[in-house]
This record gives C-alpha cells, structure tokens and sequence, in this order.
C-alpha cells in the first residue's frame, strides 16, 4: 500500500515526585472490564466505582476461551502501529439451546454481524468497521474453506472465529490482535442490565413476525427480547438490504454506548456491575485477552468519551454481477483499511456534534452535464458516503459549471457537500427557505475526492440521537 509514514511520540515527561502514584497499585481491575464491552457490544464504559474490585475475579472466571492457531491464520499482516489494538467482533447466530426460538434449527454457528474495532494507542479513541454480511469477497483457503469468491459471512460458517479472522486479515491487510464472540441470548441480558436502551422507531413503526417484533413508532425504550429483534430485523424495516440493518444497529450500539457512559450508569454500582457480569457471561475471547492485557488497557480509558466512538461501514456499491449482493468501492475501502493498519485514524476520531450528520443532508440532483448517465452515477456515490438523495432530475438547461444551490438555512450543510467535490461552485438562494441542498452537475464535473480522513466514510459517532438521526 505504499509507504507509511509512522511517527513515534515523545517519551511522557517523567512524574514529579509529589504527583508519583502510590507504589505498588494496579490500575483498577475494574475498569479492564470495561473495554472487553467496548469489545463485545462496541459499547464503553467509563467512570470509577471503587468497590467492583472485589467482584473482579468473579468477572474474570466468567468469560469463555476458544484458541486459535497460527497455523490456522498462516501469514499474517506485518503489525504496523504496534500500540494500538485491533478487535475482531462477531455476533454468534447459534441456533440451538437458549437461541433455538430464532429461526430454524442450523447446526453450528452463523453470523450476521462483523465488525473490526481498533483502539487507539492512547486508549481513548476507538473506530469500529462493520463489513456487510451480504459482501462478495475473495475468501481464502481455511479450515473448511476453499479460496473462492463468495458472501463474507461463509468463512464464520465454514470454520469459525479463527477462519473469519484470517478472511478479515487477506482482505484488509490489517493485523488483528483479539476477538470476541458475542451470543443472542447474552446480548439480551447486556441490554437488559442497562434497564433498556432508547431508540426511535420510524413510521408506521414495526411488526416482524421473524424477528418477534412489534413496536409503535417514536421514541421507545427497548429491554432485551425487543432489542434483540431491533437489531435482527431485516426484510420488515427500510429498503430490507443488510446495509439497513448495519446501519440500525450501529445507531442502536450508539445509544447502547452513551447509556453505559452515562452517569445513570456510573453512578450506581449495582447496575455497572450487573452491566459487566453480563457482558462477560455472554462473551468468548481467544486466550491471550488476559486479565493482564486489560490492565494495560485500563491504565488511559478514562480518556475515552462517547464521542471518540466512531462507527463506519465499508465503502460498498450494489453489485451489478449479483443482485441483492455489494461489492467494496476501491480505493476508497483500501484507504479506509489503510489508515486503520498504520493508526492514522486516531486524530479523525472526534466528536460529530460540531457538524450535521450526512444523513441529515437532503441533496437534490440535477444533471446538466449532457451526460445522461451522470445524475445517477453520483447520487449512488454520494448516497454510498452517507448523504440523502431526495431525488436525480434533469435540470432546465445545459450548465457548463458544476453547482451547489442553498438556501440560508442550508448554509450549514453546503460546505460538507462541497468539500466533498473536485470542482464545483456555490450559489445561495436567498428567497429559498428549504434546509435541501440542490446540486447541478455540469459539463465540467470531475468527481468527488477520494477519502482522506473518516469524515469521507459513512458513519456515525455515540453521541447522536436515534431521533434526530431519521
């Protein structure tokens, strides 16, 4: 991928004698705990309860191992930013025992849910990729698996956690240090420890009999069988793909996140506590995640804050080859994964409150380009990074020059879409008063930048709101 530019930090100055720590103590134990929910739910918990050190071991003896080989992963991506880390995450689809109710009865595991978290090396930034389980992908020989092209959820199918993580390493180049395995029925209880989790269901709201779902629309508060279902729901909800589901369950996540950070939260040790008992009951890691590994983890996480939590998906398009399916869009998925593996994501990953969320920027485009294919080539590659197509209309003349229209109320969305463009002017429309941006693409268009920094890649951090987010 070229030559990557790897800059060491300065050495900390050292402690002044009267500011040194007590000798001898270990950053809480506690607070290790925390970051295996980062792991297992994408969720972190942050604060100070002095007395779960005493349930500690307890929390310690309940996680479940499950090894892997180096000779089941084979040769590996060098490991480039060496302080940083990098979790796999699955959502186990087992059905049978306690998950025998959601769906047909499948030997072995399934999953629908992939996602790579990395942890920035000062512990207090964390990007979480979600791959598309509907991703056409060169899978690599493993296990059970012959190398063929095919949906990226077969390798979990075929040979578990170990030959997904190969298939996330070939196909990244990114060098993964631990996984964690999450269940349906311990995702219920995670949910449920929290005393429920807000979200906001759409018009007309839902009724998925395969999800065993049913819900109002509004504002609602769902505990553990409803969450469960929110987050599965797929062929009931939006457009029925899985980028629908992705990105509702990356909302979901966000708000599971903010409510676990939040003083409700924090501020009351039966319920922190009860938090992280579930998460580990409910969770399985390879053996090297080691109670001493998440020390090294604890030492800096109260740095982390909901807003250094950043939720992407990989760049896609609809596959033209086989419906229904999505292919990844280079360069931009190769740069995205790029900057992952070399840690230049740690000063992208910051708080969205200060900009409007791409989803809430409606653009109108019109062609005047004389290109006849053009309107809708660059609505699916602005809809691709995030942004709402009202709709792709052929404007009322030829433009030699590419546009953007506003009104005084879309002044604060306009300079995203911009920079997004290699060429493009802008023109405010006083007498307007629509927050909808209109984009005529002239005779000069020449495309849209590739991603440089995150704010290129859909996604969404934990503060936002379900509602304000639809």
């Amino acid at each position: 991928m070229g030559h990557v530019d790897v800059r060491i930090s300065p050495p900390a100055p050292p402690v002044p004698p009267d500011e040194a720590p007590p000798a001898r103590r270990d950053p809480p134990k506690w607070r290790a705990w925390l970051w295996v929910t980062l792991a297992a739910v994408t969720g972190v918990v942050v604060g100070a309860v002095t007395f779960l050190v005493a349930g500690v071991f307890k929390l310690s003896h309940n996680v479940r191992h499950e090894a892997v080989s180096s000779q089941d992963l084979g040769v590996r991506p060098a490991k480039i930013a060496t302080r940083a880390m990098n979790v796999l995450i699955v959502g186990s689809d087992q059905r049978d025992g306690a998950n025998a109710k959601y769906g047909h009865l499948i030997a072995g595991e399934r999953t629908d849910t992939i996602i790579l978290a990395h942890i920035s090396p000062k512990r207090d930034g964390a990007l979480l990729i979600s791959f598309p389980r509907d991703s056409l992908v060169h899978l690599p020989n493993c296990r059970n698996q012959r190398a063929h092209v095919g949906m990226i959820n077969e390798s979990f199918n075929s040979g578990g956690i170990a030959c997904t993580w190969k298939t996330i390493e070939s196909l990244t180049g990114i060098h993964i240090d631990h996984f964690v395995k999450v269940d349906f029925t311990g995702f219920k209880q995670m949910v449920d420890s929290l005393g429920g989790v807000p979200v906001c269901v759409p018009e007309p709201g839902i009724d998925d009999r395969k999800a065993l779902l049913h819900l109002p629309p509004g504002r609602q508060i769902l505990r553990g069988e409803q969450a469960l279902g929110y987050v599965r729901a797929r062929y009931s909800l939006g457009d029925g793909s899985d980028i629908g589901r992705i990105q509702r369950q990356q909302m979901f996540l966000a708000s599971m996140a903010k409510k676990a950070m939040s003083g409700e939260t924090l501020t009351d040790p039966a319920r922190l506590f009860g938090f992280l008992d579930a998460v580990t009951k409910s969770i399985t890691t390879d053996p090297d995640l080691t109670v001493g590994v998440l020390k090294d983890l604890a030492t800096s996480a109260k740095g982390l804050s909901a807003g250094r939590i950043r939720f992407v998906t990989t760049p896609w398009r609809y596959s033209l080859a086989q419906p229904g399916r999505v292919e990844w869009v280079e360069p931009q998925a190769g740069r995205l994964f790029h900057m992952v593996a070399a840690d230049e994501v740690d000063k992208q990953v910051n708080s969205g409150q200060q900009k409007v969320p791409k989803s809430q920027i409606h653009i109108v485009i019109q062609n005047g380009s004389g290109n006849a294919r053009l309107g809708s080539n660059v609505a699916a590659d602005l809809e691709q990074r995030g942004y709402h197509i009202v709709r792709v209309e052929q404007a009322p003349k030829a433009y030699p020059n590419t546009v953007i229209k506003y009104a005084p109320s879309g002044a604060s969305r306009a300079p995203r879409l911009f920079h997004e463009l290699v060429k493009t002017t802008t023109f405010e429309v006083t007498a307007s008063q629509t927050q909808t941006l209109v984009l005529v693409l002239g005779a000069d268009w020449q495309g849209l930048h590739p991603p440089r920094t995150l704010d290129d890649v859909e996604g969404i951090d934990a503060t936002q709101d379900t509602c304000t987010a639809n």
